[in-house]
Formats: C-alpha cells, structure tokens, sequence
C-alpha cells in the first residue's frame, strides 16, 4: 500500500523482495497523494521500476487543513475498504505514520486481514506518532527499524515475538548508493521542475520542509524563515516540494510570493525525483535542510550533514549528522555555517545495515501470519 511519494521509497525494497518471493504475491496499492501530480505522483516511478499496480484510489479532500486531513481519512476508510475486500489479500502491508495509512489500518482490522506494520514504534511529537501508535495498536505483525523503537512497542502491550528489527528498507537504497553513487544525470534534464538551474558541480544543498499539522496555521511563516536563510547564502539549492498535509498551502504561496518578490537565480524547485536518483542527488549535497526524516534516517547513514527545524522530527532518534534549529532565520544561517565547515560525517547504522526489504519478505513468508491467531491475543 503507497500512500505518499515518500512512503515508495521508504517501501520500495522490500516491494522487491516480495515480488520476487517464490512464496508471496505482490498486489499493489497506489492512494492518496502517491496518485495526484501536484504532490510529485509516484505513479511513473513505480511503473518504471517494472511494478504492476492493482489498484489506485482517488481519496485526497483538497484545502491543505485540519478537516481537508480528517475527511481525507474517512473517504481513505471507504474507497480502500472496497479495494482490499475485492482484491482479497492473505496480508495487508503498511508503512508509517501517513493519515492515509491510517486509513488502510482500519480498513484491513475490520475486514479481518491481518495488518504488517512496517516502522511502527518511532516517535516524533507530532499528530504523525499519535497515527503511528495507533496503527500499531490495529497491527498484528511489527517490523521495526531500530532496537528503541522494538522496546517502545513492546512496552505498549504488544508480543515480543511479534516485535521484530529489520531496519529501514530506504536504507537499503542509501547501501546501493553509498558505495557507487556519482551525480550521473542532471536533474534540470530529467526531472524538469521550476526556476533557475545554477550549478551543482561546486556544491549544493537540498531543502526538504513540510508543514507541522499541529502548527498548520504558521506554515508560512516557518516556511519564510528557511527561504531567508536559504537565500541569503547565495548557495546552489536544490528545493523539494512539500507533501499534503494541513498548512501545504501556507508552505506553497510561502515560496510562490517569495520567488515574486526576489530574484532568485541560486535555487531550482522540483516535485519528485526517482528514489534512487534522489539519493545520489541526497549523497553529493553539501548539506540537508528542513523538516523530513530524510535527514535523520538516508542522511545519516550517507554522512551528510542535516540541519533540522522546528518540532516536526523532536523526539524521533538521530545520530551525529544532525543539527537542531528553530524557525529562526539566523540560527538556520548559523547551523549552515557550521555544517558546511564540518562537512561529511561518519556513516550511520541506526536505522538500519541495509538489508531490511529482504527481511521483511523472509518474515512476511515465514510467519503465518495468515492464521486466525495471529487476530487475537
């Protein structure tokens, strides 16, 4: 089940495995934003990589707020309860804390299909954790990326045997590209987008920011804030579009009024890149900024130093690479500086040694989790 462009690369691995499994059989959900070309649709993408997709729902309520998000989830309930009842399957699969993948958790529990939960057990202080909890709540197998995420969901009453590390399948990806990933393509060609195409030979940063659903309403002061700090480094920027959550649009005329307002020619803008590409894109950056687990998860195991604003990632585990600012022009302008000196970090493998979508696939066929027990404790 894809909900979101960044839920195929966080799954994207282990949607291999699987495919290729001599015991499984893929069938492919592609929802929500994953399917509309304003937030960067995955559909080209995951097509490419060769996968059939089964079905595809329509069930985003525009308006980048609190109720667009609720009635978003509701209309998820309807239109995937239909699909998954049609399609029958042994096992639903899952990833994350997305409002839509809540939505196939409730879909799947009362159609009694037992429900995989993929990076349950995170935590990150935001609405995204109440939704991650209680997906795992309605789960019945649990595959966690890290050992802290393992306790947390044990200590929130489900079986330890149940409860198993596989870390993250998107590093997996960061493995591949780690040892053999040269910025070969150039991503104005390939992937389009707006704005000036300064050069990246000489280095460059990436901006991936997304509103705070708690904090929807100050998207687009949050937002001015990294554009100011951005532009006054007069450095290359590569800038990632932001996702559908509540404040998409406070974030989105935030960079809209501000490219009118200045001349910009150091930053381009794109909606989506290729998982891969996007961490050969992620691995060459002199540095991360924003908002995204990207920073705390590929970064981190890549070396590249992240700066990481506001609360949306507070309390979710990191390592080194990371440096934590407010919404504040100058502290991001002095977290820059200092990331730049510093330049790359030492790998890490806290969320995970990169070959998680096997493991996933060998506990997915191994446990039966297609029996009746396994929907009662």
């Amino acid at each position: 089940m894809i909900t979101a462009r960044a839920s195929y690369a966080r799954i994207k691995t282990a949607l291999t495995a699987i495919d290729k499994h001599d015991q499984l059989e893929l069938l492919l959900i592609v929802a929500a934003s994953a399917v509309l070309d304003r937030y960067g649709s995955a559909i080209e993408v995951i097509e490419k990589d060769g996968f059939k997709i089964n079905a595809r729902v329509f069930n985003v309520i525009e308006g980048g707020n609190l109720l667009g998000q609720a009635k978003t989830t509701g209309l998820g309930i309807i239109e995937l309860s239909n699909v998954i009842s049609g399609l029958a399957p042994d096992v639903v699969v899952t990833i994350a804390d997305r409002y839509e993948t809540m939505a196939t958790a409730i879909s799947a529990a009362y159609l009694n299909i037992p429900l995989v939960h993929i990076q349950g057990g995170e935590v990150s202080g935001n609405i995204d954790e109440k939704v991650r909890h209680a997906i795992t709540k309605l789960a019945d197998l649990h595959l966690v990326s890290t050992r802290e995420a393992q306790e947390r969901v044990i200590r929130m009453g489900e079986v330890p045997e149940r409860v198993i590390v596989t870390g993250c399948p998107s590093i997996d990806l960061a493995k591949e590209v780690a040892t053999s990933g040269q910025l070969d393509f150039d991503p104005y060609q390939k992937y389009g987008g707006v704005g000036a195409s300064p050069e990246i030979k000489n280095g460059y940063l990436i901006v991936m920011q997304h509103p705070v659903t708690t904090e929807y309403q100050a998207a687009r002061k949050q937002i001015e804030e990294t554009l100011h700090a951005v532009y006054q480094s007069q450095k290359t920027t590569l800038w990632f579009w932001p996702n559908v959550d509540a404040g998409s649009d406070g974030t989105s005329n935030g960079i809209r009024a501000f490219r009118e307002k200045h001349s910009i020619n150091s930053m381009h803008f794109f909606k989506n890149m290729d998982p891969l590409d996007f961490l050969k894109t992620l691995k060459n950056c002199a540095c991360l900024i924003g908002n995204s687990s990207v920073g705390l998860r590929e970064a981190a195991y890549l070396g590249v130093p992240s700066i990481n604003i506001g609360s949306r990632q507070h309390r979710r585990s990191r390592a080194t690479n990371v440096i934590d600012v407010d919404y504040d022009r100058m502290a991001i302008k002095r977290a820059l500086k200092k990331q730049l000196d510093h330049g790359a970090y030492p790998k890490s493998t806290l969320y995970g040694a990169g070959d998680a979508g096997a493991k996933i696939a060998d506990l997915i066929a191994s446990t039966e989790i297609q029996s009746s027990k396994f929907l009662t404790y």
